[in-house]
Order: C-alpha cells, then structure tokens, then sequence
C-alpha cells in the first residue's frame, strides 16, 4: 500500500507540471487553441490596408465648399429663345432682365492664413464667393487672383483655427498609387470618392494651355472642381479639375492639376498677384519613333522660333534637337514645357542641342511673355 502511494505520489508531478506547461503554452501562444483568425486590430497588419478612414479624417477638415453669385443679364422674349425666331429680334430693342447665377464648387485650405487653392472656372465672374467649412462655419471669400492657363484661382478668408491640408509630393506620384477625390459633387455635401492614378503628365487634352494632369478613376462631378486629390495618407497630391463629360456623368477618366504645380501658382499669387512665368519664344514638337531610331538621339525638335525673342537672341535655329534643360535630360513635350513654366523672367537656362549631328550648348536668358494686344 504504501509503494502504491509513493509511486501515484511519484507519478502525479510530471501530470502537474505537463498541465501547467500546457496552459502557458496555449495563455502565451493563442494560435495553439486552434483559431487563428487574427483579431480586427491585427487585420491591419496582416492583410494590409483595408480602410482610408484615417486618410479622410486628417484632409476632410481643409476641405471647403465654394459657392458663388454672379450677376447676369439676358434678354427676355421667349420667342428670342428659340433659333427658329431669333434673326427675327433686333437685340438692342429686346427687353432686358436682370438675374442672380448660382455656381458651387470645392476648394482646399492651405495654410493657417486661409489661402484656399480652387479652380478658376468655380469662381469666373462671381460678384459674391462664400464657403463654407467643415466644421459648418461660413466665410466670404476674397479673390486674391487666378492662374488662367491652369486654370487656378486663390481665394483667403478671415477665419481661426483653420485646419490646412498637409501638401504631398505630386512630382513622385505613380500610375497605381491610390487616391481618393473629396469636394462636394452636385452640391449634395463633403463626399470621397477613391480610385488609383491612372496616368501622370496627361496633356493636349484642349482643357487649358499649361497642361500636365494627373488621371484618375476616382469619381468626379460637377461641384468637385477645386476639391482635392489626396494619396493614401491624406497628403494633397492634387487639385480637381476636369472629367471627361459624354454622359453629364463620371466615366471614370478625371482630371487633376499636380499639387506641386497648384502650389507654386498660389504663392506666386500671393506674392506678385499673377503668375509670372519665363518666356523663350520657341515652338517644339515630340521626334517620332523612326526619327529616334534614326538619329540615335531621343529630344524634343524647334519648329519655329519668334522673331526678336530670347531663344532667337540665344541662337537657336529650327531643327535643333533640345536633349537637356540645365543638365536634366528631357523625355517628352511636356517636361520641356513644365521646365519652361517653372522657370521666372530673367533667369538664366543652359540648353544642349543636338545640330546636325553634333552637340553644343545654348543659354538662353528667359523674358516675360509679349503681351497680346
């Protein structure tokens, strides 16, 4: 009897410390109980982003709706309105009517200032801009000045503790990278839409002249022009411009001014009240794939050049193939183009050229554009 209990005594301490050793185990390592689905706070890390909440909520703040009065006056004779009647009127004895245009679109703070970048063709012509901000205060708007070509407008209010949008780096953005479009299409309220970047320095679409879009799919209307495009972070990487209209509807093929591009335009408005850019009086044109293999040299041809401007006093002659823009090897029109742009009156730009097969080097000192009378 008593070996019996000495040898059950003797058995049961490694049973006790098996069970104990079990229980750490499974208290110290879960996925050993047999359910390893990973808990909602861990699905961010295992499976990746599944939410751009947080993206929002750091750029919905900076996120304005723009609405605008212009007053307008048009003649009022119904039978004038109709083209089969209208050669009938003389205009100058037509009565007149005088009436208030609505127009509402997005815009986007971005600074503690309150300087707001929109679209220009949001606030053309408005006698009265008004916004109103996230948190549901309203402001009247000043126009400080627009950027025609890219179709841009600044706008300021008088407003505290203004929440600006933290600016991204449009140049590095990438045909793929997720973004998301927040404005106020059809004048329902902030909405976001998301998608991708479909393409970068999309240009020659006829919609301004100083084009180098960013192309999305994600959904833009009417009232999202001036909104921003945001990345995956809530960074700006974009101003929402234009969509490809066949239906009065999204398509899927939108249109936004880069950030970097909204940025300079803005501070050089705020500074001089125009955009000032360099001018050098050059026309160009892309070389066509033969024209590259042939020549073994990929650049950008000079097809006409403007008498008494900075690239006729500079030498250029038509023909010459522009391959770099101060040691920067240029790809396509729209790089020369923006490189242009970017550059300011007076400023000096080292130009190489490829001239019947040899390659030199040509300064040019960039003027301001003739003003067109």
């Amino acid at each position: 009897m008593i070996l019996l209990k000495r040898l059950l005594q003797f058995i049961s301490w490694p049973i006790t410390a098996g069970v104990i050793i079990a229980l750490l185990a499974l208290l110290l390592f879960p996925q050993l109980r047999g359910n390893n689905a990973p808990k909602p706070d861990e699905q961010k890390h295992t499976l990746g982003v599944v939410s751009y909440a947080d993206a929002v909520s750091r750029a919905a703040p900076a996120v304005v709706n723009v609405y605008t009065e212009k007053r307008v006056v048009q003649r009022y004779q119904n039978l004038y309105n109709n083209p089969l009647y209208r050669q009938l009127y003389d205009k100058s004895n037509t009565p007149q009517q005088e009436r208030m245009q609505n127009t509402l679109g997005s815009g986007v703070i971005v600074d503690a200032q309150g300087h707001i970048l929109t679209n220009k063709h949001v606030v053309n012509g408005a006698d009265k801009i008004f916004v109103l901000l996230y948190d549901g205060r309203g402001a009247s708007a000043e126009l400080i000045g627009t950027d025609p070509q890219n179709d841009l407008a600044v706008l300021k209010i008088t407003t505290e503790n203004l929440t600006p949008i933290t600016i991204g780096d449009s140049n590095n953005t990438r045909v793929g990278d997720v973004v998301l479009a927040i404005g106020n299409p059809f004048g329902v309220g902030q909405s976001v839409s998301q998608g991708i970047v479909s393409a970068t320095g999309r240009w020659n679409l006829g919609i301004n002249s100083a084009e180098n879009f960013i192309q999305t799919d994600a959904a833009i209307n009417p009232g999202n022009s001036g909104g921003a495009l945001i990345d995956a972070y809530g960074n700006l990487v974009g101003i929402n411009t234009a969509m490809l209209d066949e239906t009065g509807a999204s398509v899927g093929i939108s249109f936004a001014v880069p950030a970097e591009k909204a940025m300079n335009s803005l501070r050089q408005i705020v500074e001089y009240g125009e955009v000032r850019r360099g001018w050098l009086g050059l026309a160009i044109n892309s070389l066509t794939n033969d024209q590259i293999k042939e020549m073994g040299v990929n650049g950008l041809v000079v097809t006409e050049i403007e008498s008494k401007s900075p690239a006729e006093d500079a030498g250029f002659q038509k023909g010459d193939i522009i391959t770099h823009i101060d040691g920067v090897a240029l790809i396509d029109a729209p790089s020369l183009i923006n490189s242009i742009r970017n550059i300011q009156p007076n400023a000096e730009i080292t130009f190489r050229v490829v001239r019947n097969g040899e390659s030199q080097e040509l300064k040019a000192i960039a003027g301001f554009p003739p003003t067109k009378t």
